[in-house]
């Protein structure tokens, strides 16, 4: 319970009915949720408006009522707040209701098209293993320490982003560190947090569904970088050519990392093989269990925080060495007798894609065969469908186009889109199959030994998406089911 004045704090304010000293129990952006005593933030939403639901929360008992526009039909007796902007408005009421979590952890975002949960995860592992206790907010899962509380969103909506945050605190938490998405940059989910710093991993093309254009995406992932304090750390990707535009105007303190020219952090990789890296970091070599060019580029991203964080090197880097990467994230088995490589992996985008396929690529030691089972979701950016067709056959001695999360549209016109720009070369190595498991069994049984099958798009989700409804479904779980029946 807080006083609605308190929680006020710092929200601009166009002007109030009804008194502001009124208890508030709760926070509800949901109309549903509303009951006696509860303030209701009314937000302007792409499928509906709260505001017109003001009238129905009243009738529920709602002490205050959040909005952007007065409703005609005032209630005495239940206080209504005028706000400039109901969604930054929302950021800053739950973080002043939850007592300011933020303020008293360090609080670290990562954001960047490819690579966020892995390193988010990486951080919170190496912190843990450095002896904190720690939170993680991602798209695979949230942790409180060893608690784990499956995941919605990337970030959560603000009120459930503090309670969060909240409940860190309250079990001990010193350090949290976040995935922090475009969508929840642009939706200012993340308004009235306080950062201690800020990582960049990368942008490439994704979410155009959403921000229209690609410039508009930048301007989001940078609006977080503008936003630091200036006692707070922002660490950006140096190789990306956009690395250094996404900390131009920050009051944060500036670092890159980088393995192709000079930086904060510099990496160099001696070797990548199954076996993991062998990186020399800041004149520093190390092993790490992860593989690929991009982890070299996460494991960089994770050091520099750390140190930024005051954390000793050499104890940064004897942990680190010992971490494995996220699930879902170039996650790989073999199969018992016919020593076929399956790996697991979320890229569902251009870029991510190809640098799987590039690392597999520079893994093979002669001519192992790569078989590629891909799709692309409905109702996303259908921009990026051919272009991850082209990737797939270019990169693959074999691909097989497949369902994603088809979500509302017909899986068939999908793979049409996928299929369309395709030259004639390419047009000899796929198929297409809109069953997501028998192409993924279809794959294995094209498989010799030693080949490498590639699942890409779904990695962690324990789900497909088709007509609305979200069936189970594990592209591990259904890899290592066919590779069983392979050994047998």
């Amino acid at each position: 319970m807080a006083i609605l004045q308190d929680i006020l704090y710092k929200v601009r304010i166009r002007s109030v009915h009804g008194d502001t000293r009124v208890n508030v129990n709760a926070l509800q952006l949901d109309s549903r949720k509303v009951s006696a005593g509860d303030a209701f933030i009314a937000l302007k939403g792409v499928a509906s408006d709260g505001h017109d639901y003001i009238a129905k929360v009243v009738e529920q008992g709602a002490a205050a009522v959040i909005c952007e526009t007065m409703p005609a039909d005032i209630k005495e007796g239940v206080t209504y707040v005028e706000v400039e902007n109901s969604h930054v408005a929302a950021g800053f009421l739950a973080h002043n209701f939850y007592g300011q979590p933020s303020e008293k952890l360090k609080l670290v975002g990562v954001t960047g098209t490819n690579g966020k949960t892995t390193i988010a995860t990486l951080l919170f592992k190496l912190f843990s293993g450095l002896g904190h206790k720690c939170g993680l907010l991602s798209t695979v899962d949230n942790h409180i320490g060893d608690q784990v509380i499956p995941a919605t969103h990337t970030t959560p909506d603000a009120v459930s982003l503090n309670a969060l945050l909240k409940q860190m605190v309250d079990a001990g938490c010193t350090h949290v560190f976040m995935e922090t998405s475009s969508h929840a940059i642009h939706q200012h989910r993340i308004a009235g947090l306080r950062y201690a710093g800020g990582l960049f991993s990368n942008i490439t093309h994704d979410h155009l569904d959403y921000h229209k254009t690609f410039d508009e995406y930048i301007r989001v992932k940078k609006s977080f970088f503008d936003g630091l304090p200036s006692d707070a750390f922002a660490i950006s990707n140096a190789d990306d050519k956009r690395g250094a535009v996404m900390l131009q105007n920050t009051a944060a303190h500036k670092y890159f990392y980088s393995l192709r020219t000079l930086a904060d952090f510099k990496g160099k990789i001696i070797e990548n093989a199954l076996s993991g890296l062998v990186m020399n970091i800041n004149d520093q070599e190390v092993h790490f269990r992860l593989i690929g060019e991009f982890n070299a580029y996460n494991l960089l991203a994770v050091y520099g925080a750390a140190i930024c964080l005051g954390e000793e090197k050499h104890e940064v880097l004897r942990v680190l060495s010992m971490i494995t990467g996220a699930e879902g994230r170039f996650d790989y088995i073999i199969s018992k007798k016919g020593l076929v490589i399956g790996i697991v992996d979320y890229a569902h985008t251009p870029d991510a894609l190809l640098n799987v396929l590039s690392t597999i690529k520079k893994l093979r030691k002669g001519h192992e065969q790569i078989i590629t089972v891909v799709g692309c979701g409905g109702d996303r950016d259908k921009t990026k469908r051919p272009e991850m067709g082209e990737i797939a056959c270019e990169h693959s001695d074999k691909a097989i186009f497949t369902s994603d999360n088809p979500r509302s549209e017909d899986p068939l016109e999908i793979l049409k889109d996928m299929e369309a720009t395709l030259n004639t070369a390419a047009r000899r190595k796929f198929i297409s199959i809109a069953d997501r498991k028998e192409a993924i069994k279809t794959a294995v049984s094209l498989a010799n030994p030693e080949d490498i099958v590639l699942i890409a798009g779904k990695g962690h989700e324990k789900y497909q998406e088709i007509k609305g409804v979200k069936h189970p479904f594990d592209d591990k779980q259904v890899l290592q089911e066919m590779f069983e029946m392979l050994d047998k």
